[in-house]
Order: C-alpha cells, then structure tokens, then sequence
C-alpha cells in the first residue's frame, strides 16, 4: 500500500524541486544576463548620460530629484521578474500533482475533483501572471509615451483581468456566469448608491487622465495655495510632493472642481522674467548687449538643450530712480527658476560692476532756493515761553 504512493510522492516532489530550480537559478538568471538596450528605459538611460561633473547642473538635478525622487521608470526587466515571481513555482508544482494524479491509483470521483482543483489552481496563477503582465506594461507604455502613468490605469487593468480570469474560471467549473451577471446588474445600483463618495473619486480621477489635464511629473500650482509635482493618481486621491519634500493629498473630487495652473502645458520649458533697473546716465545699448550676453550663459548652465531660443529684454518704464526692463529667458521646466534667478542676480551684478553700469538705490534729491521773498517769508513759532525770553 505504501509502496504505490510512493512515485507519486516523489513525481510531486520533483515537480516542486524542479520548479524551484527553475525560477531562482533559470528564469531570473536568463532575465538578469539580458542586455542593457533591451531591458532600460531610454529615460533612465538618458538621465544616466546626462550625470556631468558640472556643479551647476549636478544641483540642478538635486532639486529636481528632492521633488521627485520617489518617481523610477519601470524596465522589462522588472516587469518579467515581477511577473514571474513564485509562479514558474506554481506551475511545475501543479503539473507535478497532476501527474502524479494520473499514475496514482484512485477512484474516479477523487481524480475528477482533484483534476478539477489542479485546473482552477492553474488558472488562478495564470490569470495572476497576466495581470501583472498588463498593468506592469501599462504603467511602462505611460511612462514612455509621457500620456498616463497612474496606478489607477494601472490598478483598473489588473481589476479587469482578474474579472475576466474569475468569470473563466467559474464557466469551468460548470458554474452558469448568466445569473451572476444578472444579479450584478441589479445589484450594482444599491452599490453605487453606498458608495457614492468613492465613485465619484474614482470617475474623476479617470476624468482628469483622460482629458490630459495633468499627469504624473507634472508641476501644478492649485488655487487653494498648494503647488508641487503630481506623484499619483490612484482610484481615490491625488498625491502632490513640493519641493520641500512634503506631500499632499487631495481627492479626486475636489481636484476636479478646482483652478489650477498646469506648469508643464502646453510644453514643459517655459519664460524666466527677471525685473532689472539701471540709472539714467547708464548708455541702454550697452546695457542691452552686456545683459542678454549674461542671460546667454546662464541659460548655457542651466538649458543647454534649449539655448537655441535666444533670450532677450525689452525697457518699459522711466521710474524714480532707475530705467527699468525685464529680461526673457527661457529654462528647462518650472523648477529650475530659482537657479536660473540666482545665477542671472549674480552674474549680472558680477558684470555691472565690471562695465561700471550703475543699479541705483531709490534716492530724492532736494534742492533749497538761496534767495526768498521777504513777503514769503516763514518764521518757526516757539512756545509762548520761548517768545517772551526772546
């Protein structure tokens, strides 16, 4: 009796063994040895190439990276490992108890039921598998095509698969799926209407994807004074992270209903203007040529892919104590603006003091007449004290 049960016992055991093998030393060793230009996002790879010793860049990045460093490009490679994970495992398991259900000695009954459970088991893994598989890759393609990249795309296809996997599932079983759509269907109103709040998230969360309103990576300013990058747009909320490293989480809903200010559209690079003022003996062509000279290397530091838009200035007011213009400068996104200002203020004030160009102080000058009329004249009154001692 107990010698028959043993080659199914060791079929079994094979089969799990040779999973194992399989998955830890096969499966992830061939996905590890795949190469770079097949398993790295271009992303990733252009933010590598981009890592120079330049200081001003290398902060650059800093301050871009203290806003979004919790954002990280899927590769092909992860996505496999993440797929594969536990279930090349699964599957050799099972078809190791399903031979040996087929060499073992048991009743009909036993083996159909077995057979039926190694089945619902397989699919059940399978439909795991290909869920992972699909929202890995949707989250990839949105990453890549700069369009959506948001768990809720993300989470909203792994719903379905596994929907579609369940239903596959209970039409093998010979469970009739007709009566179960049916009363999902009546059902599905006193649903909604519990969770009201919910759906109206979630619906606006998919409102605000689909209209490309915003994604994630984007710089958004909102009404209410909160400003920062969009991390995630999950089913629920909205996650914002500032430059300060703080996060903040806003629902679908209200997001939808209130103002504000995408810094990424129409496109991703936009105009510096800097407020300047010189003093009225200053010659304005000199001025001119020696400020869009500085404006030029600053923007050569900071957007060295954009310095074939030229910046410029334009003068607008004669004011108290100065001419005043504006320079135009264009920089690589919204971020960056408080680097390009900083550098523009201390290179600008650098040259000025090299071309002895004067940024005036706000000063009134006073001028007393030597000679009044003795009808105009205007004596100071003292005290009643004062008067009678005088």
């Amino acid at each position: 009796m107990m010698q028959q049960w043993l080659v199914p016992i060791a079929i079994i055991l094979l089969g799990i063994i040779t999973g194992f093998v399989v998955e830890k030393y096969i499966i992830d060793k061939y996905i590890e040895s795949l190469p770079n230009e097949f398993i790295d996002n271009p992303e990733n790879q252009q933010i590598n190439q981009s890592d120079t010793p330049d200081n001003t860049q290398a902060e650059n990045n800093e301050q871009v990276n203290i806003a979004l460093n919790d954002q990280k490009y899927l590769t092909i490679k992860e996505i496999l490992l993440h797929a594969f994970n536990n279930i090349t495992f699964i599957w050799f398991s099972i078809a190791g108890c399903f031979i040996a259900s087929t060499v073992a000695e048991i009743p009909d009954d036993i083996y159909h039921s077995l057979h039926t459970i190694l089945v619902v088991a397989f699919l059940f893994s399978l439909t795991i598998f290909v869920a992972r598989l699909t929202s890995d890759f949707v989250t990839l393609i949105g990453q890549r095509t700069q369009i959506i990249s948001a768990s809720i795309i993300s989470n909203l296809t792994r719903v379905t698969v596994f929907i579609f996997g369940i239903l596959i599932i209970l039409q093998t079983v010979g469970v009739k799926i007709t009566p179960i759509l049916t009363t999902l269907g009546v059902g599905g109103l006193a649903i909604a209407l519990a969770v009201q709040d919910t759906l109206s998230n979630l619906f606006a969360g998919l409102y605000l994807i689909l209209s490309q309103q915003f994604k994630t990576g984007d710089y958004v300013k909102l009404e209410t004074g909160q400003e920062g990058y969009v991390i995630d747009i999950n089913w629920r909320t909205t996650t914002i992270k500032d430059v300060s490293n703080y996060i903040t989480i806003i629902p679908n809903s209200k997001l939808s209903s209130v103002i504000f200010t995408n810094c990424h559209l129409p496109v991703k690079d936009v105009i510096l203007q800097v407020d300047v003022g010189v003093g009225y003996n200053s010659n304005l062509e000199h001025v001119e040529q020696i400020t869009v000279e500085v404006a030029k290397q600053v923007m050569a530091e900071v957007a060295p892919e954009i310095t074939e838009k030229e910046p410029f200035m334009r003068y607008h007011t004669f004011a108290d104590s100065s001419i005043n213009f504006t320079v135009f400068l264009r920089i690589n996104e919204f971020l960056d603006r408080r680097l390009a200002k900083h550098l523009f203020i201390k290179k600008l004030h650098q040259r000025y003091q090299e071309e002895n160009i004067e940024i005036p102080n706000p000063s009134r000058d006073i001028y007393i007449k030597p000679h009044v009329d003795e009808n105009s004249k205007i004596y100071p009154t003292f005290p009643q004290s004062d008067r009678s001692s005088q």
